[in-house]
């Protein structure tokens, strides 16, 4: 994936936070909504973990230790916050990973991915709670377009995050080896490892052996990972035994018809429109996408017979409104594009006369003489004085020429 990850884990160079922790920052990251106190965002205490059982091999060395230290001690505020949204998405994704086979730990590079934030965004604009960019969610059967983006959908993207994992860990055989190669890319990595072992496929101690080989913030993946799967298995040893996680929001999907706001479906289901994106942050326009085909929408649990019964008269009456605003602007658009023509003829209009103004003062000014005419023939002709002919073409003697041209004053 191209060194995509939002991070929200900072890589520790010298004892020194990097600056490679894109959603780092603020703790509300895009999207993030962890107020509120609708049932979507309900919290529950959890219990103290005795003894953690592991499904992937797990390594205490100096790097992890950093982080884990890192994670207990100057960003434990922001591992408390990972923990809390861990509690809306880990029980969904531990059961993918069982219903596959794969080791249910995978689901902390979830965490290091993205703080367990489906709207988390990184530069390398990588989306959604596993951090897909646009090309490999395509590759893997997301939708992404300017309606839809299932990279935010924690279900469709765990499915196919779980897949491209597999198809990595069946390339490297190798857990370690697969998450550095979800990170950096599986070409660098196979590159990196023919050159250091001969061969692509290697074992979880082949991860440390090419490690330094490894792009800066690739290094650092497995000991993230580590790190927070220490903390999550267990947090009441590293004082965040207290932290209430979210409960899960249990929801239904209704199929909604294409081109239809989430409000309508949000009054429809008796919620907020702020609830129901929340439920649906693939929807990134607030809108089912447009087309012939319905869409399913995620309300919330129980909900689905208030939606039969109110959708139908919601959005007859949300079509009749929109078709009222669209009159009303076509009405304001149409009064507008009259008034600038109106402006335009009476501007055209103005410069016209005055170029023909112009020109009828002009031709009124001027005259040729004509064979046998006087100054004083033409100041009768033209009802002024012989001397303001005179002062007008600057005259002394009372002399004309035929074809000569004399100004008439006004």
């Amino acid at each position: 994936m191209e060194l995509r990850s939002a991070l929200p884990a900072a890589l520790l160079f010298g004892g020194v936070l990097g600056a490679a922790a894109a959603s780092l920052g603020s703790p509300r990251a895009e999207g993030d909504d962890t107020g509120g106190s609708s049932a979507a965002y309900a919290v529950s205490a959890v219990a103290g973990v005795d003894a953690a059982r592991w499904d992937i091999p797990v390594v205490v060395n100096d790097p992890v230790k950093r982080f884990v230290n890192l994670f207990s001690g100057k960003q434990q505020d922001r591992m408390a916050l990972y923990l809390k949204r861990s509690g809306r998405y880990e029980g969904m994704i531990r059961g993918k990973l069982r219903e596959r086979g794969m080791p249910e730990d995978l689901v902390y590079l979830s965490m290091i991915e993205s703080g367990f934030n489906p709207n988390a965004r990184s530069k390398a604009q990588a989306v959604g709670l596993w951090q897909f960019i646009a090309d490999t969610g395509r590759r893997y059967g997301l939708r992404v377009d300017g309606y839809v983006d299932e990279r935010r959908d924690p279900e469709k993207s765990t499915d196919a995050a779980l897949r491209y994992l597999q198809d990595l860990h069946g390339q490297f055989g190798s857990w370690y080896l697969a998450a550095a190669a979800y990170n950096t890319g599986e070409g660098r990595v196979s590159r990196v490892m023919r050159e250091e072992t001969g061969s692509v496929k290697g074992e979880e101690a082949d991860f440390w052996r090419i490690r330094r080989l490894l792009p800066a913030e690739t290094r650092e993946y497995v000991p993230l990972m580590l790190a927070a799967a220490l903390i999550g298995k267990e947090p009441h040893k590293y004082g965040l035994g207290e932290v209430e996680r979210y409960l899960p929001a249990p929801t239904e999907r209704v199929s909604v018809p294409a081109a239809t706001d989430l409000e309508v479906v949000a009054k429809s289901v008796g919620v907020s429109e702020k609830e129901l994106r929340a439920l649906n942050p693939q929807l990134v326009k607030g809108m089912t996408p447009p087309g012939k085909k319905p869409y399913e929408v995620r309300i919330p649990e129980g909900r689905a017979p208030l939606y039969t019964a109110n959708f139908e008269r919601l959005a007859s009456a949300a079509r009749e409104k929109a078709r009222a605003e669209k009159l009303e602007r076509e009405r304001v658009e149409k009064e507008r594009l009259a008034k600038v023509e109106r402006e335009r003829r009476a501007k055209v209009a103005k410069a016209r006369g005055s170029k023909s103004s112009a020109r009828k003062v002009a031709a009124a000014k001027t005259h040729r003489v004509r064979e046998g005419e006087s100054l004083w023939t033409i100041a009768r002709r033209n009802d002024v004085s012989v001397a303001a002919l005179k002062r007008a073409n600057g005259m002394r003697g009372s002399s004309l020429k035929p074809g000569q041209r004399i100004r008439i004053p006004s």
